[in-house]
């Protein structure tokens, strides 16, 4: 099993930046796809930026150039520097992780392929 906790969300003004961070503990965690996802109300959960074991790095296209992806394998962290925020970022947060045994970027953009699962944490984008 592998536990996820994110932390780090809270309301900022649009043009602000938060810096997300998701704790894994359990299993190796240098062998996982880490990823974040979002959902805004009333919208389907979509994915934001996946990050591989040796750093290689995925994003949406909406967030590309505003947020960076990063992680320690040391410490078992993952962090979302999100930059420029807008209101349309206004969303939960989800931290998931997935075994890298396969090549496909596709496959991991996709929520049904994470089996691993934080409970979110809200991000807030208003004056």
């Amino acid at each position: 099993q592998v536990q996820l906790v994110e932390s780090g969300g809270g309301v900022v003004p649009p043009g602000g930046s938060l810096r997300l961070s998701c704790a894994a503990s359990g299993r190796a965690f240098s062998r996982f796809v880490m990823a974040w996802f979002r959902q805004a109300p009333g919208k389907e959960r979509e994915f934001v930026a996946f990050t591989r074991s040796s750093g290689t790095t995925n994003y949406e296209d909406s967030v590309k150039g505003r947020f960076t992806v990063s992680r320690d394998n040391a410490k078992n962290t993952m962090d979302l520097q999100m930059n420029n925020l807008k209101p349309e970022d206004t969303a939960v947060f989800f931290c998931a992780a997935a075994e890298g045994v396969f090549y496909s970027t596709d496959y991991y953009r996709r929520g049904d392929s994470y089996p691993y699962w934080g409970q979110g944490t809200q991000v807030t984008v208003s004056s």
